[in-house]
C-alpha cells in the first residue's frame, strides 16, 4: 500500500511544497493529495492590487499540478484527528467542475499549509461592515464596493485600518488607482515604526504625494455601516473600511490536540516537524518556526518559502532513509510597494531590526515586481529544476513519520 501524504493548502508554501515531493519520491510508493477551497492558486502578495482595480489573472490548480501525478481535492478542512491520522473535509467543487464529496481523507504524512486569515482583535463589527485583502473573493468584494463608490459624484471616503505591510500597500494601492476617492490610514503607532529613519520619511513624502491622510496613534473600537469608532471617543466617516490589522489562523490545528502556541500556530522542531504529532508538518503562516537568528520567522512570503523548503526536505528524507539537509531559515527584510511605481526595500539585521539604509523610489518597485512574478513562476512550475530522479521509499522508513511501506 502507498504512504499517504496530504497537503492542506495551495497557497505559496502547500503548493510548491506538493510538486516539490511529487518531484522527488516515486509514484510507486507514494501519492500525494491536496486539499485546497479554492479551484484557483491565489496570489495573496496581489489581492490589494486586484481590489483596487488591476486585472490579475487567476491560476487554476488543475492546471499547476498537470503531469505532477498529484490528487487535487476541492474542499473545504474542518477538522484534523491526529490520533487517527484524518482530516474532514466539507463537500466542494471537485478539480472537473462537478460536485466534491465531504467526508474524511486518511493520511500518513501531513503536510498543515492552511495559512492565515484576517484578525479582527474582538473589535465589535469588523466581520459584519469591514472589508479585508486576505482571500480573493474578499479582495472582490473590495473592488465591487470601490467600483460603486468611484460612480459617485461625490466619490466617497476609504478607512484603511492597520499600518502593517498590507495596510500600507492597500492605502497607497487604492488612492493611486482610485484618485477620486478619500484615502484614510489608521495607524495605531507611529506610521511606519519598524522602518529606518530614512525608509519612513520616505514612505510620509509618498502617502503625502498620493493624497493618503495618515492618522497616528490612533485605536479602533468599534466598527459600523459607515463610520468607525476611535479609542477617543471620536468617530471617522467611512464608505468603505478596510480592515489590515493582523492575521490569524483557524483553530482547526488546536481543536485537533496538535501542541500550537497562544494564537493558534502549530509549534515545529527546526525540520517543521510538529512537536507532539511527529507525522504532522507545518509550514507559512499555519508555522510557529524559529529562525536561524534564534527568532520566530512573521507571517510572510519569504518564510512560507523558507520552511516548505525545509519541510519536503525533511520529510523526503525521513521517508528515503536518507540524510536530512539544514536549510535556511531566516527573515532578511520588507519589500513594501506604493502604488506602480514607488516602493521601499527595508533590509534587517539579525535582531529584526531595520538597517539604515533602504532602497526606494522606482527600483523598489521593480524589485518586488519582480519578486512577485519570481513567486507565482515558481508555484506555478512546482516541479521545475528539480532532480528527475524519484526516491524510492525505505522499507521501514521512519516509524514516527507514517506507516511503513511493504
Amino acid at each position: 500500500m502507498k504512504h499517504r501524504i496530504v497537503v492542506l493548502g495551495a497557497g505559496y508554501a502547500g503548493a510548491y511544497a506538493a510538486g516539490t515531493l511529487a518531484r522527488r519520491l516515486s509514484p510507486a510508493d507514494a501519492e500525494i493529495t491536496v486539499v485546497n477551497a479554492e479551484p484557483d492558486f491565489v496570489e495573496r502578495l496581489r489581492l490589494h492590487q486586484l481590489a483596487a482595480g488591476r486585472e490579475i489573472e487567476a491560476r487554476r490548480l488543475a492546471d499547476v499540478f498537470a503531469g505532477t501525478g498529484i490528487r487535487l481535492r476541492l474542499a473545504r478542512v474542518t477538522a484534523v484527528d491526529p490520533e487517527r491520522r484524518v482530516v474532514a473535509v466539507a463537500a466542494g467543487t471537485d478539480a472537473g467542475g462537478g460536485g466534491g464529496d465531504g467526508g474524511e481523507l486518511g493520511y500518513d504524512t501531513l503536510l498543515y499549509a492552511l495559512g492565515s486569515r484576517v484578525a479582527d482583535h474582538g473589535v465589535p463589527g469588523v466581520a459584519e461592515h469591514a472589508f479585508d485583502v486576505t482571500g480573493r473573493p474578499s479582495a472582490l468584494r473590495l473592488r465591487e464596493r470601490l467600483d460603486s463608490l468611484d460612480g459617485r459624484s461625490r466619490g466617497g471616503s476609504v478607512l484603511v485600518v492597520g499600518d502593517g505591510l498590507t495596510g500600507i500597500e492597500t492605502a497607497t494601492e487604492i488612492a493611486e488607482s482610485r484618485p477620486g476617492l478619500s484615502v484614510t490610514l489608521v495607524a495605531r503607532g507611529e506610521l511606519g515604526a519598524r522602518l529606518s529613519a530614512g525608509a519612513r520619511g520616505h514612505l510620509r513624502r509618498a502617502c503625502d504625494r498620493l493624497g493618503v491622510t495618515v492618522l497616528e496613534h490612533t485605536g479602533v473600537e468599534a466598527v459600523e455601516a459607515t463610520r468607525v469608532l476611535c479609542a477617543d471617543g471620536t468617530s471617522l466617516a467611512s464608505d468603505a473600511t478596510v480592515w489590515t490589522a493582523g492575521f490569524a489562523v483557524a483553530p482547526i490545528a488546536a481543536a485537533g490536540g496538535l501542541e500550537v502556541t497562544e494564537d493558534g500556530r502549530i509549534v515545529v522542531d527546526r525540520t517543521m516537524r510538529s512537536v507532539s504529532h511527529p507525522n504532522v508538518y507545518a509550514v507559512g503562516d499555519s508555522a510557529w518556526a524559529v529562525g536561524d537568528n534564534g527568532r520566530p520567522l512573521p507571517m510572510s512570503c519569504a518564510s512560507a518559502g523558507y520552511t516548505g523548503r525545509q519541510a519536503t526536505e525533511a520529510i523526503v528524507g525521513r521517508l528515503t532513509g536518507r540524510g536530512i539537509a539544514h536549510t535556511k531559515l531566516e527573515y532578511l527584510g520588507n519589500h513594501i510597494s506604493l502604488g506602480r511605481r514607488d516602493g521601499i526595500l527595508q533590509t534587517v539585521d539579525d535582531e529584526g531590526r531595520a538597517r539604515p539604509k533602504y532602497v526606494g523610489g522606482r527600483k523598489a518597485a521593480r524589485i518586488k515586481a519582480g519578486i512577485l512574478r519570481m513567486s507565482l513562476w515558481a508555484t506555478s512550475h512546482p516541479t521545475f529544476g528539480l532532480p528527475r530522479r524519484r526516491r524510492r521509499l525505505a522499507a521501514a522508513p521512519d516509524a514516527s513519520a507514517g506507516r511503513a511501506i511493504a
